[in-house]
């Protein structure tokens, strides 16, 4: 499987949350890390607040940007909320 432990899948609240998350590795690397060779920004960096506050801007259009403008507008808020979470670094 893929790093899912059998916990989060017994649990339909974090399936749903990693599931959310994954859609940002196609671009972005497993949990933020990067993709080998790619010109999209490390994302694994930022904390929490600092990755809900770029992706309400690019949601709200104050954040120009290439694809994550589209995207951003997809979610809700509370699911780039989720993804905050899930993906921010937690300090």
């Amino acid at each position: 499987m893929s790093g899912l432990s059998i916990a989060q899948i017994s649990n339909p609240s974090q399936l749903y949350k990693s599931g959310l998350v994954a859609t940002c590795a196609n671009c972005h690397g497993t949990n933020g890390n990067g993709v080998v060779g790619a010109s999209i920004p490390l994302i694994n960096t930022f904390t929490s607040e600092q990755m809900l506050t770029q992706l309400q801007a690019y949601k709200n259009g104050s954040r120009e940007g290439t694809i994550m403008p589209q995207l951003a507008k997809g979610y809700t808020d509370e699911q780039l909320e989720t993804i905050a979470l899930q993906l921010g670094k937690k300090r």
